[in-house]
C-alpha cells in the first residue's frame, strides 16, 4: 500500500516547519509527503526546500495562486499530483505523534475512512515550542501530563493508547460530525469516486464535512483512530469566518440529498 500524506499550508513557516520535523522523525519512512501550499509567500518554499534536501521519501511542494482561502482545490490538486493508494489529510499547523503514519496504516482497511482527533496547544505552549525547537513528538507521557497541569494542552485523552483492533473503532459507521481533514485517512478509489474535496465551498468551514458526508453517501464507512494517532495543533487565531453561513446552507444541501460527487473537484486536474 503506497501512502502519501498531505500537508496543508498558508504563510505559517515556523509551523510548517515544526510539522515536517515530525515527519522527518517517523517511525516509518515509507510514505510520500506533500505540502500544499494555499498560495504561500517564498518563506515557506524555503522551509520545504530545506527539509527535502535531507527527507527520506519522496517530497513534493505543491503550489497555487494566493486568491484567498482555497484549501479544497489545493488538497486536490496535491491529491491529483500523488499515485499513492491510501491518502493522509493533514494540516501544516498539526505536529503528527512519531507513530502517526505507521498507526494509519495499520488501521487501514477498504470500505472505510480513518478519522484521529488533536490536542490543542496554547498561545503560550505554541510560542514556546515554536521558538526553542521543541519536538513534540518525542514528549513522554509524564511531559504530556505536566502541560495539562499547567493549561499548556486542552486535554490529555487522545494521548491514552487503546488497542487499535477494537471492535469499538467501527460502532459509529455513519458518524461525520466532528471529522477533521487536519486528521482523516481516505482510499485514494473512494476519493476519486467522490471527485475529491468541493471548491465551490467559499473561504474557511465545512469543505472537510462535505467531503465525509459525501464518502459516506457512496457507502464509505467511518472509523476511529482516536486514542490511536493524535495530532498536535498549534494555537493559532481564528480565520476568518465571513462565508460561513453560505457554506452551511451548501453543507445543509449535501445532508438532505444522497449526492456523491463534488461540483468542482478532482476531475478537473485529472486525477
Amino acid at each position: 500500500m503506497k501512502t502519501a500524506v498531505i500537508v496543508t499550508t498558508y504563510n505559517r513557516p515556523d509551523a510548517l516547519a515544526a510539522v515536517l520535523a515530525g515527519y522527518e522523525a517517523q517511525s516509518t519512512k515509507s510514505f510520500e509527503l506533500l505540502v500544499a501550499d494555499d498560495g504561500s509567500t517564498s518563506a515557506t518554499r524555503e522551509v520545504v526546500d530545506r527539509f527535502s534536501m535531507r527527507a527520506k521519501g519522496s517530497m513534493q511542494h505543491v503550489w497555487h495562486e494566493d486568491l484567498g482561502f482555497r484549501a479544497a482545490a489545493i488538497r486536490n490538486r496535491a491529491l491529483a499530483t500523488s499515485s499513492a493508494d491510501y491518502i493522509i489529510f493533514t494540516d501544516g499547523d498539526c505536529v503528527p505523534g512519531r507513530d502517526f503514519v505507521a498507526t494509519h496504516q495499520r488501521l487501514a482497511e477498504p470500505g472505510y475512512f480513518v478519522a484521529g482527533n488533536r490536542v490543542l496547544l496554547s498561545d503560550r505552549f505554541t510560542t514556546e515550542t515554536l521558538s526553542k525547537s521543541y519536538s513534540l513528538c518525542h514528549y513522554s507521557s509524564i511531559q504530556w501530563f505536566l502541560a495539562r497541569m499547567r493549561g499548556d494542552i486542552n486535554r490529555l485523552s487522545p494521548l491514552i493508547r487503546l488497542p487499535e483492533g477494537g471492535a469499538w473503532r467501527k460502532t459509529s459507521p455513519d458518524r461525520w460530525e466532528g471529522v477533521k481533514t487536519c486528521n482523516v485517512a481516505v482510499w485514494r478509489d473512494d476519493l476519486v469516486r467522490v471527485n475529491g474535496l468541493d471548491e465551490t465551498y467559499s473561504g474557511w468551514g465545512l469543505e472537510d464535512s462535505d467531503l465525509i458526508i459525501r464518502l459516506l453517501h457512496a457507502g464509505v464507512k467511518h472509523k476511529s483512530a482516536r486514542c490511536a494517532a493524535p495530532v498536535f495543533h498549534l494555537w493559532h487565531q481564528e480565520n476568518d469566518r465571513a462565508g460561513l453561513a453560505e457554506n452551511q446552507k451548501r453543507l445543509d444541501t449535501i445532508l438532505a440529498s444522497r449526492r456523491v460527487r463534488a461540483e468542482e473537484g478532482l476531475d478537473q486536474y485529472g486525477g
